[in-house]
């Protein structure tokens, strides 16, 4: 999928509809997220997602046509290894966004879930966007202007 006003958007004018026509899909982030955890071959995004190759080929393939992952020959030159671009990179903040939303509405009080922390073991504190002068921003502080 080339980018720009030629291709086929779901609202042309949003970068959220965007963004979801890119990645939004359940599989697409979920390989994200697992190279984002060290998940580098075909086997090893399979055996962590327990998806079908089919669909596996299918994400992995317009995940680099869309330049979010980038592939290069794996040792013994048989296979692919993927790795987060740049662009790739940079939806980190999206997915720790999606993890802490789901820490605080997908599992019931006493479930225990993963926690993504530093390096030193500290937890991520939670991702809260602001103004320029540091005041939380939400819903009702905040407006899309439109083109």
């Amino acid at each position: 999928m080339a980018l720009g006003a030629d291709q086929d958007w779901t609202d042309p004018h949003c970068p959220v509809a965007r963004t979801v026509d890119l990645i939004g899909d359940r599989w697409s982030l979920l390989i994200v997220r697992d190279a984002m955890d060290g998940a580098a071959s075909f086997t090893e995004f399979r055996q962590r997602l327990g998806i079908a190759r089919n669909i596996l080929s299918d994400r992995l393939r317009r995940l680099v046509e869309h330049g979010i992952l980038t592939t290069s020959t794996a040792p013994g030159g048989k296979r692919h290894a993927y790795e987060l671009t740049a662009a790739g990179k940079d939806l980190f903040t999206t997915i720790v966004a999606l993890r802490q939303w789901g820490e605080r509405h997908a599992f019931a009080p006493t479930e225990k879930h993963s926690t993504l922390t530093d390096l030193d073991g500290v937890a991520v504190p939670e991702l809260r966007p602001r103004s320029r002068t540091g005041a939380d921003l939400g819903v009702d502080t905040t407006q899309v202007w439109k083109v």
